[in-house]
């Protein structure tokens, strides 16, 4: 990710499944065998389809973890078809409104409202509280599940954001300890820029797009946000949003603290390369800094508190699936202490559940417990609205790039993109 689909190779990494069955044919909804209907009986065995991107070096964590589901019932067998995220986001609303689509497929969470409200996947409220339990996830995790206040799917996996620091560069700066608040935060980024000469060296890389999330998440530790609370209005124009984007981008545009028209992919170079001392990155990120000296620390906090961003892709049910009580089975096992674990410790993903700090497979991995100690500090951009994105690509991103490279002020650049946001939200 660094556009969180990418890089769910952050889940943007991960997440498999399912098959086909005895009496039935090949694809979750073309199934046939409707005698049992979804009841597994010890004569019938059923066959769910699992449709996913998850392509990433993790995929045969994913594939491993099928196949326990399989050894363990016998009678419910899922089949995983895996093929790019743009390929199978091409040819999956149409395969699940012609009858033909998989019993299960995963895609980003944002994408929810949209396979929601074309009435493509159904609803599985009924499987919160009974085989999977809300308490053990992030509130903001199990509201990502969401479309029109009902609930759409299960988490596939999930990730969150700290900020990546190098240590080589702090210690020259003479920082000893990562920043843990705002002040603290832009001190050490102002500390470890170097604007001068050929050697040039940045305190903090920030993408603006073709990223993941990073810009919300300084409106959000100011208190301010992208929309209010009932999604009805644009809080772009809010006081506490622009105080945070002027901040921010003053540090950007004029102290030159990172290059302007990054890409997440230019960012990570430039952190990976060692010519940045910090970065607001995902667990993939860890993978590709072999030759760093680096930390992670949670995202300093800023005057509204502790935030991060966080990402999940979804598992969600075909609307013509024969198989609900089945493909239940598979969303309680995959979401399951063991089952996350597992995969946890495979993937480098912190687990969707929040209860698993203390268990040996989560901790064998350093970087996990940190990933998933801020999931309750975490939110998710634009979660459960069908114009996500086209407030992304249309208002918001062009909005941040414009105040990144001076081509207005922050208070007028706002003002006209909160008009567009509240146009936008009017005309749903």
């Amino acid at each position: 990710m660094n556009n969180l689909l990418n890089k769910k190779s952050w889940l943007i990494s991960c997440v498999s499944v399912f098959t086909l069955s005895v009496v039935l044919t090949a694809c979750g909804s073309s199934n046939t065998g409707s005698e049992t209907g979804s009841k597994a009986t010890s004569e019938a065995k059923v066959t769910l389809t699992y449709w996913n991107g998850f392509t990433g070096p993790d995929r045969p964590a994913y594939e491993e973890l099928v196949k326990r589901f399989n050894d363990s019932h016998p009678n419910i067998q899922v089949t995983m078809e895996i093929s790019p995220w743009d390929a199978l986001l091409a040819k999956l609303p149409t395969s699940l409104a012609s009858g033909q689509g998989p019993d299960i497929a995963s895609f980003d969470s944002a994408l929810i409202p949209q396979y929601a409200k074309g009435n493509l996947i159904l609803p599985v409220d009924d499987i919160y509280g009974k085989g999977i339990d809300p308490k053990v996830m992030a509130t903001s995790l199990v509201d990502a599940m969401k479309y029109n206040s009902k609930l759409y799917a299960v988490p596939a996996n999930t990730a969150t954001l700290l900020m990546y620091y190098n240590k080589d560069l702090f210690k020259a700066a003479g920082i000893t300890a990562p920043p843990t608040t705002w002040a603290e935060w832009q001190d050490a980024i102002m500390k470890t820029t170097k604007t001068n000469g050929n050697e040039k060296q940045y305190g903090l890389v920030l993408a603006d797009h073709a990223t993941i999330p990073m810009w919300p998440i300084l409106i959000w530790g100011n208190g301010g946000d992208i929309l209010s609370a009932d999604h009805k209005k644009s809080m772009l124009n809010d006081s506490k949003t622009v105080e945070a984007l002027k901040i921010w981008a003053d540090l950007v545009a004029n102290k030159r603290i990172s290059p302007v028209n990054l890409t997440g992919g230019d960012a990570d170079k430039i952190f990976a390369s060692g010519k940045a001392a910090m970065e607001i990155n995902g667990p993939w990120m860890a993978g590709g800094l072999s030759g760093v000296n680096y930390g992670v620390a949670p995202v300093p906090s800023g005057p509204a508190g502790k935030v991060t961003l966080a990402n999940a892709a979804a598992m969600v049910i075909g609307k013509n699936t024969k198989h609900k009580d089945e493909v239940y089975e598979f969303m309680k096992f995959w979401n399951s202490a063991d089952a996350q674990a597992y995969l946890s410790s495979k993937s480098g993903f912190p687990p969707t559940r929040t209860d698993l700090s203390d268990n040996p497979l989560v901790k064998s991995n350093p970087l996990i417990p940190q990933f998933a100690a801020v999931a309750n500090e975490s939110r998710f951009y634009l979660a459960g609205l069908e114009q996500f994105s086209k407030i992304d690509s249309d208002i918001f991103t062009p909005a941040i790039q414009a105040i990144t490279n001076n081509k207005g002020t922050v208070e007028a650049t706002m003002a006209d993109a909160s008009k567009k946001l509240d146009a936008l939200l009017s005309n749903k």
